[in-house]
């Protein structure tokens, strides 16, 4: 077979015909349907949103699923109607003098008319798509300056668009409130930093943006139809909700608030307005089974407290509220259907946490809880927005297992494996070396147990990356897996796999800071220089350097962090700001020698850094021992 064959897509098989043809996708459409274009005023006159010519966002890539047609082949049934439901786009009505759009981020951001301007709530991921979002309301509704903001949590497609509806000077002088809930900032920054780059690289398998769109290729993201490819930032919030049950009147729209922390976020809130009888639940309740854990990496969600706040919002304003909306996805209407609605989000969380320990309590393993726990009971299966279009029951459970139990699963024989490429050159000579390990695959692969295929072939794969054969015959297995997945973000991973195999790894660097490195605090930068320290680059086994941040919120911290290097670890004090080199700059700037250290003496020559006092050659000798992280491979070693 040529390489140009090996590498094409493939079709469905006939048992990926069969395993699709088979799933029961019995819900009520003409509820969700009507619901997701309900109220629908306006859409985006191209449905295009560009940055200097080349596109964020467009509509068009998913026009395949707006029809009537069913589900191809190669795409569960489940997740072709949730993508059918998530390709509807526009500006919709949701109460009186509230509105969404919705369809153009994965996320939805909120319009609602307040006595002297726009109150939005979540700005989306991206400036571009926030400004196009706010431009088709203005176009439409009648222009009005934005006056405040509500960010419902710290996760980068809620606050990441700020700067597309106001400026950092309009906060700063006090025109636009921004409101948060507690621990909003240390969240944000610590999620998308310490750990942004491994994080990032994973991120492309979960949504996929990189994945040709189409029935063979990326349909959705669960949440919505994926990531846009922008430009974000992070504007610090002005106001911090600290306890459930905070009521604020922004510009003459009243609010009452429930904390959520360590839910779908670690910081989180739901709000409800009492005036209009409508409830926002942010993203602790959406038309999906939601992630207790993130394949791209995050950490473990507490499915006990996720399912006691709602129960807890069911309590405070259930009876009370006509509208629920959140941010992602269309509004439940009508007060009954709410309370089902929340009565079946809170009891799935909480299913999933109690039958998990109930398993773990009697000895299972988390891979035996999630074959036992694999299929929901009857009691969900009528409802599709407890269904796995984005988190699944499988990786979920395992998720609750390992918030109290960890990695380890009490088999000694687990406790201290060898590394990947090591176990697998011994799997691969215990099984026959390479001939006997692609018979076996083979075998596997017609009988169609392509779990098989790609548990035994990634052996082969990591033992010898470039045996051709296994590469593509694992891809093929991966890719029936990709179209048999009812989980969006379980098919783009697999699709994004066999992509890989066959091509290569995409060979992108994730080593800049994220955006939201311009909102970190003098301690949170210096964790970050840890987490890229390397001591066998130092030059130096002692060493002490004073940072005065000019730009750091001196409200809320000194200018001041000195780092010390002993024992190869890094360590931070404000206390004693004694170094052996003193050095003053932005922020900004240390974050671009953070990231790249030739850049240092650019810096000090164009006055961007001034060495106060010490030998400079010690902040070299620091910088020097960072890591810059380049690409980073996950289906081959």
């Amino acid at each position: 077979m040529a390489d140009t064959d090996r590498n094409a897509l493939k079709p469905a098989t006939t048992f990926t015909r069969a395993r699709n043809s088979a799933a029961v996708v019995d819900f009520d459409d003409g509820v969700d349907f009507a619901a997701a274009s309900r109220g629908l005023i306006a859409q985006h006159p191209t449905g295009r949103i560009e940055r200097v010519g080349r596109p964020v966002w467009d509509t068009a890539h998913h026009d395949f699923l707006r029809t009537d047609d069913p589900a191809p082949d190669t795409v569960h049934p489940g997740l072709w109607r949730q993508g059918r439901l998530n390709a509807v786009h526009g500006l919709f009505e949701v109460a009186d003098g509230v509105w969404q759009a919705r369809g153009y981020d994965i996320s939805n951001i909120t319009f609602i008319a307040a006595d002297n301007g726009w109150l939005i709530i979540d700005p989306l991921t991206s400036e571009e798509t926030a400004r196009a979002c706010l431009e088709l309301a203005n176009h439409t509704l009648g222009e009005r300056p934005v006056t405040s903001v509500i960010y419902t949590h710290s996760h980068l497609d809620h606050f990441g668009g700020m700067l597309g509806v106001t400026t950092r000077e309009a906060v700063d002088a006090g025109d636009v409130r921004v409101i948060a809930p507690e621990g909003f900032m240390h969240e944000a920054v610590g999620e998308n930093v310490l750990a942004g780059p491994i994080m990032g690289r994973r991120a492309l398998y979960q949504f996929g943006p990189l994945l040709a769109f189409g029935p063979q290729g990326q349909v959705d993201a669960g949440l919505g139809k994926t990531t846009p490819i922008g430009t974000s930032g992070l504007v610090a919030p002005t106001e911090t909700i600290r306890q459930t049950g905070d009521e604020l009147d922004v510009d003459g729209i009243r609010i009452v608030f429930q904390n959520t922390p360590d839910a779908e976020a670690p910081s989180e809130m739901n709000f409800f307005f009492p005036d209009k009888r409508l409830l926002c639940m942010a993203e602790n309740c959406t038309h999906t089974l939601h992630n207790l854990y993130p394949i791209r990496g995050a950490q473990v969600r507490d499915a006990l407290a996720w399912s006691k706040y709602i129960h807890e919002a069911l309590g405070m304003w259930g009876d009370r509220t006509d509208t629920m909306f959140a941010s992602h996805h269309w509004p439940r209407f009508g007060g009954d259907d709410v309370a089902a609605f929340l009565t079946l989000q809170r009891d799935v969380y909480r299913w999933m946490h109690d039958q998990t320990l109930r398993l773990a309590n009697g000895g299972s393993t988390p891979d035996e809880i999630a074959a036992e726990l694999s299929q929901l009971p009857d009691c969900f299966a009528k409802q599709s927005h407890v269904q796995g279009y984005y988190g699944t029951v499988s990786h979920n459970v395992r998720s609750v297992y390992n918030r109290y139990l960890g990695w380890y699963d009490g088999n000694p024989a687990n406790l201290h494996p060898h590394p990947p490429v090591d176990a697998a050159k011994r799997y691969v000579d215990m099984m026959g070396g390479p001939t006997g390990v692609m018979r076996g695959a083979q075998t596997a692969f017609d009988d169609g147990d392509y779990r098989w295929v790609v548990e035994v072939l990634k052996h082969l794969i990591f033992s010898d990356p470039e045996h051709r054969e296994a590469r593509s015959l694992s891809a093929d297995a991966m890719e029936q897996l990709g179209y048999q997945s009812e989980s969006a973000t379980w098919r783009n991973a697999y699709l994004m796999g066999a992509h890989e195999l066959r091509n290569g790894s995409i060979q992108l660097g994730f080593g800049r800071p994220s955006p939201v490195a311009a909102g970190m605090t003098g301690e949170q930068l210096i964790d970050m220089m840890g987490t890229r320290f390397n001591p066998a680059r130092c030059e130096l086994d002692t060493l002490s350097v004073a940072f005065t941040v000019t730009d750091l919120d001196a409200e809320t911290e000194p200018l001041t962090h000195r780092l010390t290097v002993e024992n190869q670890t890094i360590h931070h004090d404000t206390e004693n700001t004694d170094a052996d080199v003193a050095v003053t700059l932005s922020r900004a700037t240390m974050i671009e020698v953070i990231a790249a250290s030739d850049g240092l003496d650019a810096q000090i020559e164009g006055g961007s850094i001034t060495v106060d006092g010490g030998d400079v050659d010690i902040l070299r000798a620091l910088l020097g021992a960072l890591d810059i992280f380049g690409p980073v491979n996950l289906v081959e070693p």
